[in-house]
């Protein structure tokens, strides 16, 4: 491989917006092969913000799905990797939202944009405009942070905030819990303890988030296993699957399949940016 280096730069938002928005992470990569880089499904919706050249995205891996080009994207709460098209440099910054922050920031809830990706601006209007021409125009990392707090504050204020309807506090209460657990938790032992059906649970939560909470729970599993799995020295797999509270190795790969398209080798042969965020 040749010489490669990646920068990765992650900031807290201001205390206002720490109720939707999870974190800021600014990324310089240069030098790496060209390849498919594999964006994991995870527990929050993510934007991403181009600083060089059009991201390339497709909605999925190795499946045929077509790729688009974004100045910057948006996505809701995914069951499957986007496949991120790379020359082998990226430059970009990416926000993480809450689901239960969704309504907030872009005044819809997060399941309205479930499975899909869609251009910030087409959410945000003007403002997402101004925001890549903002983080686009800034010199440093902290400038770039300071125009997203700004900028996502003025969406906040605009049409979300407590003028948005909330969701119901019962399904904040088993997103909160399911994060806990890293999706470890029994779905029908949540529901007994909020006082809801099983069934009343699924749908109020897929209606609010966008999946079910059980292929919630299935997707932080995977995530941490995919966390894991990222890190300069990872575990053996079966050591990952018991980590992560898959019943096997079996169930891991399962999932790993379905979730990136690849089993969980072939992934990591072919994920060059692996380890760089």
């Amino acid at each position: 491989m040749e010489d490669h280096t990646a920068t990765r730069i992650t900031a807290r938002p201001a205390p206002a917006l720490r109720r939707y928005v999870g974190s800021y992470v600014g990324f310089d990569l240069r030098g790496f092969p060209a390849g498919v880089h594999c964006g994991p499904p995870g527990r929050v919706l993510t934007a991403v913000i181009s600083l060089s050249d059009p991201l390339e995205v497709a909605a999925g891996v190795d499946d045929g799905s077509p790729v688009t080009r974004f100045d910057s994207v948006a996505s809701g709460l995914m069951c499957r990797s986007v496949a991120i098209h790379h020359d082998g440099r990226q430059q970009g910054v990416r926000v993480s939202l809450t689901p239960l922050g969704a309504r907030a920031v872009y005044g819809m809830p997060a399941a309205a944009l479930a499975h899909q990706l869609i251009p910030l601006e087409e959410l945000l209007g003007g403002l997402g405009v101004e925001l890549v021409d903002r983080l686009r125009a800034a010199t440093t990392w902290a400038a770039r942070f300071a125009a997203l707090d700004e900028l996502l504050l003025r969406a906040v204020g605009r049409g979300g905030g407590d003028r948005v309807p909330r969701e119901g506090p019962e399904v904040a209460e088993a997103w909160r819990r399911l994060v806990a657990a890293r999706g470890r938790a029994q779905v029908g032992a949540l529901a007994a303890e909020l006082g809801w059906s099983r069934r009343y649970l699924t749908e109020r939560f897929r209606g609010e988030v966008g999946l079910s909470p059980k292929t919630f729970a299935r997707v932080l599993r995977f995530e941490h296993a995919h966390a894991l799995a990222t890190v300069h020295a990872p575990l053996p797999w079966a050591e990952v699957a018991n980590v992560s509270g898959y019943a096997d190795q079996a169930h891991l790969v399962r999932d790993w399949r379905e979730f990136t398209g690849r089993s969980p080798t072939a992934w990591r042969r072919s994920e060059v940016l692996l380890g760089t965020g």
